[in-house]
């Protein structure tokens, strides 16, 4: 079905829902007046809350929460397809539905059918969701569609882009980074660990950054230069970051990194689920992205099967410098990753919607927080003299399996940092990460269009589409396959074929909240 007559289908289905009514779940043991259908990804190949004990932890957050439910596991490879069949068919939608990312495409069409819940005539409530009533503004803001809150984020980290590096090979060569790094300093820590031997063995087989097809490196490295998060303000106008004059600065710099072979020659055909592994083996000294990435890079050479000598002192682990900011700027996450979305086909009562955030909001909770991730005590998990949680499930698959999954469901509300008690013994690279997070965030740059971008038709439309022309032309551009006035024809045609309505519909919008 042709992308068109898809969006019409699914309009006038919807439309069809919300004019004949549907029939909702039916009853509940556990006190609950509904049985609360939830679909959530699976990334577990099938093996998601499977297990001996994995009927009695569901059990536990039925009690707990007093509302039944049923998970319909998905695939994550198959999410978008089986969303926009539930989206076809509103009577057959889940209670529940989590979707991965942010809000964009199908769902902005969707919500503007009615195919959501308004949670704003609910969540705010603090007295009977006292997690989920504390969503940040700016967060909502970017979930609201024609001024319906339409869902429920899956927080994450503001702060949490970055840069990380290997300290021991900066130390070897007197390359650490200073306090307040510009490109620069990082330029030459680069040339430093593809040129200098970092690792001493007198061969040049070490490339300064990792690097794969995964383009978002460059919109952290962007920010170093004064662009913005997807969108930034230029006299008092929102305008895409590709049309900032300190783009082209970053994307020369970029460049240049690519050119003198600081980066992967062939990074445009990495596939990402490899991505750390040059850093881990040796091959690579840098990573930017997420710093839990460098804290994972950090625990691998700490790993006693792992284990990997400090080229500094050998008799020492190697680890990782969670940097963060360049130049007093970073990347910000849009504040979550992902959402859940409450149908209105079926979540049709007000008793239906309160089980559902009823659910939603108690799963985040101490005692749900920890049953989800850790499973049970005296099963999965132990408490040592300090008060702490101890896994001991951790070479048991099998046991594993009885929770695994089960933090899909969790909004991780009103905080993705919050730790819930008891919890695990916090080493040193957790500790570097939860201070590599807070040093981050002042300098994290929000995107100041996310909550204008939903509500743009155009963008919803064909945004993904054009979006496309400008990241294939920045990667072209590095690669050296078209020069400045292919980049530019690039950009125009981003302009031409919409993307100067998107302007105009962000704008009107950021000038009316004015």
């Amino acid at each position: 079905m042709k992308k068109k007559s898809l969006k019409k289908f699914l309009a006038l289905a919807l439309v069809s829902a919300m004019v004949c009514g549907v029939t909702g779940c039916g009853g509940s043991s556990s006190g609950s007046s509904e049985t609360v259908t939830f679909m959530t990804i699976d990334f577990n190949a099938g093996a998601s809350n499977t297990g001996a004990n994995a009927q009695a932890i569901k059990d536990k957050i039925e009690e707990y929460t007093g509302v039944d439910f049923e998970i319909e596991w998905v695939l994550n490879d198959v999410l978008e397809e089986k969303t926009t069949l539930a989206l076809s068919d509103p009577s057959t939608m889940p209670m529940i539905m989590t979707w991965g990312g942010t809000v964009t495409g199908n769902v902005v069409s969707s919500a503007k059918q009615g195919a959501f819940v308004d949670l704003n005539d609910y969540v705010w409530d603090s007295e009977k969701y006292p997690n989920l009533s504390q969503m940040l503004k700016s967060v909502a803001d970017s979930l609201t569609v024609d001024g319906k809150l339409i869902a429920i984020p899956r927080t994450r980290v503001v702060g949490r882009y970055g840069l990380c590096y290997r300290t021991d090979w900066a130390e070897k060569l007197g390359v650490t980074l200073p306090e307040n790094a510009t490109p620069d300093d990082v330029y030459n820590m680069l040339y430093a660990f593809t040129y200098n031997d970092p690792d001493g063995n007198g061969q040049q087989d070490t490339i300064g950054m990792e690097m794969t097809s995964y383009t978002g490196v460059f919109d952290i490295i962007q920010t170093w230069f004064g662009c913005g998060n997807g969108w930034a303000e230029v006299d008092g106008k929102l305008v895409p970051v590709h049309m900032q004059a300190e783009y082209m600065e970053a994307l020369d710099w970029i460049k240049k990194v690519y050119d003198d072979g600081l980066m992967p020659a062939d990074w445009a055909v990495r596939t990402t689920d490899t991505w750390s592994n040059g850093c881990k083996v040796g091959e690579n000294g840098v990573y930017i992205d997420v710093m839990d990435s460098g804290k994972r890079i950090w625990n691998y050479f700490k790993a006693e099967e792992t284990w990997t000598p400090s080229v500094v002192d050998p008799s020492t682990n190697a680890t990782m410098t969670l940097y963060g900011a360049v130049n007093g700027r970073t990347l910000a996450t849009a504040g979550y990753n992902g959402y859940f979305t409450l149908s209105a086909s079926t979540c049709n009562t007000p008793e239906k919607i309160e089980a559902a955030l009823t659910l939603l909001d108690k799963l985040c909770d101490d005692e749900m927080l920890v049953l989800t991730q850790y499973g049970l005590e005296g099963v999965h998990y132990t408490i040592d003299e300090e008060g702490y949680l101890v896994d001991t499930d951790t070479e048991d698959k099998t046991l594993q399996g009885d929770y695994a999954g089960l933090n899909q469901l969790l909004a991780f509300l009103p905080s993705a940092e919050y730790t819930p008690s008891p919890s695990v013994k916090k080493g040193e690279t957790d500790i570097a990460q939860a201070e590599a997070y807070e040093a981050a965030l002042p300098y994290a740059i929000l995107n100041p269009a996310a909550s204008y971008l939903v509500n743009s038709a155009t963008y919803a439309d064909i945004g993904s589409t054009l979006a496309e022309y400008v990241t294939q032309a920045r990667t072209q551009y590095i690669c050296g396959e078209i020069d400045l006035a292919g980049l530019e024809a690039a950009h125009q045609r981003w302009l031409d074929e919409g993307g100067q309505k998107i302007i105009d519909e962000v704008n009107e919008q950021y000038n009316a909240n004015k």
